[in-house]
């Protein structure tokens, strides 16, 4: 997939901001498979029924972190993936 102009001056950037250097280390840090294991049987997943298709419990479960860690409302974190290339790297 061909990147965006956006990734593509965030890739050519020379310093790491906190927040880089805090989701790369959360990211390491966290067992996320493990975590995933814990919450898929109470995790709500619509494959095939009528609606909206789910998220996926990997990109939710990391954007529930991400609005903890920062202190943000849902309208919050919606604003902070489409303004922050780090955090939406992220997420995913």
């Amino acid at each position: 997939m061909q990147k965006t102009f956006s990734e593509a001056e965030y890739a050519g950037k020379k310093k790491l901001t906190r927040r880089d250097r805090f989701l790369s280390d959360l990211e390491q840090l966290t067992p996320w498979t493990l975590l995933e294991a814990q919450i898929a049987p109470f995790y709500a997943d619509n494959t095939g029924k009528r609606g909206r298709p789910s998220i996926g419990l990997p990109r939710m479960l990391r954007l529930y972190v991400v609005q903890q860690c920062f202190g943000l409302s849902d309208e919050g974190t919606e604003d902070a993936v489409y303004d922050s290339q780090a955090i939406r790297g992220f997420v995913g």
